[in-house]
This record gives structure tokens, sequence and C-alpha cells, in this order.
């Protein structure tokens, strides 16, 4: 049994060779994000283009932090969760609009490298109340490889999880995530990782690197999709493409918009967990936050499953009443509000 289900592995070294941190205060235990760090340009209202010169106006736009690591980041920080994140930018503006956002959230980001030669990744968002279509340029978002990771100083620290975020944004870190992830499982962490879209739609290479997950944390396209790459029967329900996957090891945590998630472990029942009722504002970022609620109720030692998709839940409905994927991250303070805490 992992720390996931329920066990608090001890503080042992982060990696292999590495030595042993000493004991912390006790507290929410610390986390480490990998991945992708940028900005994203939200635009709303008429957002689809029409082609041929058409000039369209729309309601409102922000720039903000984007990147499905830096916003589960963020939303980990807020949560009271000490949290590193382990990326690159550019050398230029919107690099260090990145870094002053996530400073302003709580979160370190010491082991961030500062690339002069390539520019920092961007995405333009057409978002709409329902759905929303994403343009991403990759800028420094692939550049980000397993010798960057095995290099930063946070594994001093001893943290005890580590999340992967935006795996198929990521070629060069994705191929060496297998080897990556058996060290740190075997320095004694628990691991998770959520995938996000594949733009290629061809969904390679997780069954290399899932034996070595402990939670993966797919919305229900990402689910069926993952689940089909991997030999799932075509048009399996959403549970048995669940239990598909869980079968290589990871307890499947799913994010299901509205109706708040669930989950399943290779074997046992369905959990899950309702949304709060809330007047959306945007939902970019929302399952990236849900992923947030999710890993610090872990962090915070919480080990009923149904409570802890209650925190992911609550984190992701409260994150859509503000703009962007960071402009209205839950807190404590905001979780007991709900009764969730």
């Amino acid at each position: 049994m992992s720390a996931v289900d329920g066990r608090v592995p001890d503080d042992g070294p982060a990696a292999p060779g590495r030595p042993k941190a000493p004991a912390g205060p006790s507290g929410p235990r610390p986390l480490v994000v990998l991945g992708d760090a940028n900005v994203d340009l939200v635009l709303r209202g008429d957002v689809v283009p029409r082609f041929g010169q058409a000039e369209q106006l729309a309601d409102s736009g922000d720039l903000v932090l984007g990147g499905s690591a830096s916003i589960a980041a963020c939303g980990t920080a807020r949560l009271g969760v000490p949290t590193t994140l382990v990326a690159r930018v550019g050398e230029d503006a919107f690099g260090r609009f990145t870094l002053e956002a996530l400073v302003d959230a709580g979160v370190q980001v010491g082991d961030v490298a500062v690339d002069p030669r390539t520019p920092t990744g961007f995405s333009v968002i057409l978002s709409t109340p329902d759905d929303r279509a994403i343009l991403t340029v990759p800028g420094t978002i692939p550049t980000l490889r397993a010798a960057d990771v095995r290099a930063a100083a946070v594994w001093g620290t001893g943290p005890a999880h580590v999340h992967v975020a935006s795996y198929f944004l990521q070629p060069g870190l994705a191929a060496e995530l297998p080897a990556l992830l058996a060290e740190l499982r075997s320095a004694g962490l628990t691991t998770s990782l959520d995938t996000n879209w594949d733009p290629t739609e061809r969904w390679a290479g997780l069954a290399e690197v899932l034996p070595y997950v402990d939670v993966l944390l797919p919305n229900t396209n990402e689910l069926q999709a993952i689940a089909a790459a991997l030999g799932a029967p075509p048009g399996c329900s959403d549970e048995a493409a669940a239990r598909h996957v869980a079968a290589l090891g990871p307890r499947v945590v799913v994010k299901a918009g509205a109706d708040g998630g669930w989950s399943v472990a290779p074997d046992g029942p369905v959990v899950h967990a309702p949304g709060l009722t809330v007047d959306v504002v945007d939902t970019t970022g929302a399952g990236d936050s849900f992923d947030a609620g999710y890993l610090a109720a872990v962090a915070h030692g919480v080990v009923d499953e149904g409570r802890r998709l209650r925190w992911a839940a609550a984190a992701g409905s409260l994150s859509t009443l503000g703009a962007g994927g960071t402009g209205h991250q839950a807190t404590l303070a905001d979780l007991r509000r709900a009764g969730v805490v």
C-alpha cells in the first residue's frame, strides 16, 4: 500500500544516492510538481474564429498564469502545502510574469530554470461557459528533461510526493519518465500524473509509465482515450475504462466537470463526490485545481477517499469563479466554508 492509499512513507532520500533529509515539523508533507510553466491569454465571449479577415469583438480578455503544472502547484500552495515547481521558462517578459505569479501564490521557484535562448511558451484560450479551445506555442515547455529534474535542489528537502503534468507536451521528459518515476518510487516517494490531452491523439507511452504512477488524474474524455490506447473494449463505460487503466497499477481519479469527480483503485468500489453549485466565470484550469485539491488532501494526511474527492471537487468548482486558472483558487478557509474540511 502506498502513501496515497493511506500509509505514509518515511522521509527517505528523494532520489537514489541523495542524503536522507531530517524529519520536519508536523504538517502537510512537501510536494514537487514537474511540468509546464507558461502564460495564458484567455478570451471570452464570441470566440469562435471566422476566417476571411473577419474581425470580431470579444467580451473580455486576461493575461494569466498558465500551464497545468503551474496551476496545480499554485493550487496546492494556496491550500497550505509546501510546493516546489520544477520547470523551464524563457528569459523574457512572459517568463518574468510566470515567475512572479508563481511566487505570489507561494510556490517555491528556485528549481524553475530560465533559458536565455528559448522563449516562454504561451496559450491562447478561447473560453465559453461550457467549453474551450486552446492554441499553444510550446516554447520552453518541451525542453524540461529528466536530467533537469534529477539536478533540482529540492531533493535535499525530503519531499513526499511528485506530481507530473502535461505529459504529451513534453515528449523528451515523457520518454524518460518510466525510469525517473521508478527511481523516485524506489526512494520512497509517491507519484501522480495528469497527462492532459494528447495533441497528436496517439496516446503513446502510457503502458510503460502507469506501473510507476500511484494516482492518474484524467477527465472523462482523456480517460476514454487512454483506455482505448491501452486496449479497452470499444464503447465501454467510463467505469470499465477506469478499471482497465487501473489494472496497470494507479488509482484512477476522474474529473467529471460540474458533476464533481470519482475514483477507482485497481480493486475496490467506485467512490464519488459531487461538485459545488457555482456561477461559472471561466473553466480554464478547473481540472488542475481539482488535481490540487486531491493532492493537498493527501499531503494534509486525509486517508478517506471520499474526503479526498470532496476536497478535489470543491477546489475545482471554486476555481471557476474567477478568470484564468489561478484567479480564484481555493484556500483552506474556502474549503471550510464549503463544509469540506
